[in-house]
C-alpha cells in the first residue's frame, strides 16, 4: 500500500463512526457461540474454519467461546479463497493466506464458516468452492460479526452479530485487536473520486 492509500484510509477510519466496541463484540461472539451449541445440538462434529483474515482470529474466539461452552476442544482452522474468486483479474495480485484444515479434516462434520463481514456474498461463494475442493461436510453454515446486506446471490448468515443496514456509498471497516491493535467495527463513507 503506497503512502497516498494509506493516509486516505486514515482519513476515512477518522471519518468513520463506531457501530461495534470491544466489549459489544465480545457480547456478540458469546451469543452466536450459544447459537451454535443450541442448533447443533451441542458442538460434537463441529468444525470452524475463519477466512482470513480477520475471519480466522473470529473463528479462533468463537472456538474458545465454544470451549468455555461445552468443556471440550473446538477444531479451528482456515480456508484460503484467494483462488476461487471470481474478481482476481480486476485487483492487482494478493499474497496466498493459507488454509489450515483441523484434526480429521470436514468429511461428514458440521462446517461453520466464519468471516467479519457479509456483502455481496461472493466471498461466501468463493468459500463454498474451496470447500468442495477439500472435502464433503455434513452441513456447512455460516457466522459473521456483521452483515450489511446488498446481496448479489443467494446467500444468507445462519449466525451474525449485527445486522447493519448500509448505501452502497459507505464502508464497514472490522478491526481487530489480532491485526489492528483494537476491536471496533466502523461505519464510515466512501471517499468521493
Amino acid at each position: 500500500m503506497d503512502k497516498q492509500q494509506s493516509t486516505q484510509q486514515d482519513a476515512q477510519q477518522s471519518d468513520a463512526r463506531p457501530v461495534l466496541e470491544g466489549p459489544d463484540i465480545a457480547r456478540v461472539l458469546t451469543r452466536i457461540a450459544h447459537e451454535i451449541v443450541e442448533r447443533a445440538k451441542g458442538a460434537d462434529d463441529v468444525v470452524l474454519l475463519g477466512i482470513p483474515t480477520r475471519g480466522v482470529f473470529l473463528a479462533q474466539r468463537l472456538g474458545r467461546k465454544l470451549e468455555e461452552i461445552t468443556d471440550r476442544k473446538i477444531p479451528v482452522g482456515s480456508l484460503d479463497i484467494t483462488m476461487y474468486r471470481d474478481d482476481l483479474r480486476m485487483h492487482p495480485p494478493r499474497a496466498l493466506a493459507r488454509t489450515d484444515i483441523p484434526g480429521d479434516g470436514i468429511d461428514g462434520r458440521l462446517v461453520v464458516l466464519v468471516d467479519d463481514v457479509l456483502f455481496s456474498g461472493r466471498t461466501i461463494r468463493a468459500a463454498l468452492d474451496a470447500l468442495n475442493d477439500i472435502g464433503r461436510p455434513r452441513a456447512v453454515q455460516l457466522a459473521v460479526l456483521v452483515d450489511r446486506g446488498h446481496r448479489e446471490l443467494p446467500i444468507r448468515a445462519d449466525y451474525v452479530g449485527k445486522n447493519l443496514p448500509t448505501s452502497l456509498r459507505e464502508t464497514v471497516k472490522v478491526l481487530l485487536a489480532e491485526e489492528d491493535g483494537r476491536d471496533t467495527v466502523l461505519l464510515g463513507v466512501k471517499p468521493t473520486q
